[in-house]
């Protein structure tokens, strides 16, 4: 089973490109496109974390940015999208699910999963302290739908206060949570999907088989 060590780093603002120096308090973990699709763009993830949240970095080599400008809480796996999944209590059957697209269009859900049977829940008062934080860029093109381009990528901010009632939140240094990240492309189909820790079936849903994620200092 995959492990990461998580970097603790003062909070910092979140651009979509990676621009910030606390970035480079970690390395890149690559993702492994799976289920024998054609499209083959290196995918990519980081991720680090303050006294506040959690902090993730997706980038990604593409051609086409295949997605609309979808509402927030839409169905943004149904196009380009990056996704993580956090489990912080192995002993629960609750893990939060966020999503976002190229377009900047953001996905935030609680997922109660009994042995694969699984349903999304909207956070309640999602704003203020309890709301994430997400931005988006591309490289070699237009920041729009359907625009040609060579890449994009995400960064988003998931504050503790949203996730606490989970349990094992917040964290502390040593800490250790369940995690998976992953991507999905529709330049070809049947769409291409990558991830970091390997699933047993054919959905992102099986935390049995997600990484573990370690806060470190």
């Amino acid at each position: 089973m995959k492990e990461l060590l998580v970097p603790r780093v003062d909070d910092f603002l979140i651009t979509g490109d990676g621009s910030s120096r606390a970035w480079k308090r970690c390395a890149w973990q690559p993702m492994r496109r799976i289920w024998k699709t054609k499209v083959a763009y290196r995918s990519r993830f980081k991720s680090v974390w303050s006294k506040k949240g959690i902090y993730v970095l997706w980038d990604f080599d593409d051609r086409r940015l295949t997605c609309t400008q979808q509402p927030d809480q839409g169905n943004l796996w149904e196009e380009d999208v990056a996704e993580v999944f956090i489990q912080p209590d192995p002993d629960k059957s609750l893990y939060f699910e966020y999503q976002v697209s190229p377009l900047g269009s953001e996905l935030a859900l609680l997922i109660p999963n009994n042995k694969g049977r699984f349903q999304g829940w909207s956070p309640w008062r999602y704003d203020d302290k309890r709301r994430c934080r997400r931005a988006t860029a591309v490289r070699g093109g237009g920041h729009a739908s359907m625009a040609r381009v060579d890449g994009w990528s995400a960064e988003c901010f998931i504050p503790f206060r949203l996730m606490r009632e989970i349990g094992n939140c917040p964290p502390k240094v040593g800490t250790r949570w369940r995690a998976n990240f992953y991507r999905i492309d529709y330049d070809k189909r049947p769409p291409t999907h990558w991830l970091w820790s390997p699933v047993s079936g054919k959905t992102f849903h099986d935390p049995p088989n997600f990484g573990h994620l370690v806060f470190g200092g």
